[in-house]
């Protein structure tokens, strides 16, 4: 690994962290794209690496700090967590069979609506 490559990599995941940390996104809005646009990575290779990365930095400190604030719901976790790996493994294996072209609309449509909602919804 380069040096460059390193420190791409050290910036994408102090802004990952902080923005998870702060907002609870990470992984597919910030880790996704910066992969695929500053180190060139293909969809699918983007966002296995991104799942691999959000397994014990977010899921345990973050949440600490969330859980002694008071700001936790531990049987909504559990359960949406417990769901998340259902669907991860189906989200998986559906994008794995997808063409990378389309991956790259899908996910760029995701996040487009994602962002209208957000800036005209209530």
């Amino acid at each position: 690994m380069d040096t460059y490559t390193l420190v791409v990599l050290i910036l994408i995941g102090i802004a990952a962290g902080t923005l998870g940390g702060m907002f609870g996104v990470g992984g597919g809005l910030i880790i996704v794209p910066a992969l695929m646009l500053a180190l060139n990575l293909g969809p699918k290779e983007a966002q296995g690496t991104s799942v691999a990365v959000m397994l014990p930095p977010i899921g345990i400190l973050a949440a600490m700090n969330y859980y002694k604030a008071g700001y936790l719901d531990i049987k909504y976790a559990l359960v949406i967590a417990l769901a998340f790996i259902v669907g991860g493994w189906f989200g998986s294996k559906l994008a794995i069979s997808l063409p990378d072209v389309l991956m790259k609309k899908i996910f760029a449509g995701f996040m487009l609506l994602t962002a209208l909602k957000m800036l005209f919804g209530k």
